[in-house]
């Protein structure tokens, strides 16, 4: 039994130390970091501006769709629809999509194709020596056959001490 905690322990350890863990953690942290900014701009910025045209708080735009929507005796009279919270949620979402995009995914994504580029040129041209290389090696390998197969008369014929009489 002892044989298998060690085991379940590595396990563990080597899946909280992956790479993707890590990172979704840090993304995480900084998503919830990022939801404040994101409310300060619709609460500062995208509210006031709504606010020239009605009201400042995207909440408060609802529609009734039964009875008057008025609170009695503690409860709403009628069926509201709160479509205001609808589209300050739907802003939200927008602005951090837009924020998330243009500030961490375009840039990561050039970063990743300059890198590709440069890796693929740096093949390309291991690619041409290996080939050159290979040329050499053809020709050192040619001449050592034209060598042997003329050279193979040479060493046998006269002059080469074989034929003395």
């Amino acid at each position: 039994m002892s044989e298998s905690k060690p085991s379940l322990l590595a396990g563990f350890k080597a899946f909280l130390m992956r790479g993707n863990v890590i990172d979704l953690a840090v993304a995480v942290v900084i998503g919830a970091a990022f939801t404040n900014i994101v409310n300060a701009v619709v609460k500062g910025v995208i509210n006031p501006l709504v606010g020239a045209f009605g009201t400042q708080d995207l909440d408060s735009y609802t529609s009734c769709i039964k009875g008057t929507c008025e609170v009695v005796d503690g409860e709403v009279d009628g069926i509201e629809i709160a479509w205001g919270s609808v589209i300050g949620a739907t802003l939200q979402f927008l602005i951090t999509a837009a924020v998330v995009y243009f500030l961490m995914v375009l840039p990561m994504a050039k970063y990743l194709a300059r890198r590709e580029a440069q890796r693929k040129a740096k093949a390309g041209t291991q690619e041409v020596i290996e080939v050159s290389e290979l040329e050499v090696l053809k020709e050192i390998r040619d001449a050592l056959v034209a060598q042997r197969s003329g050279g193979a008369d040479g060493p046998s014929g006269p002059g080469t001490g074989e034929n003395r009489g």
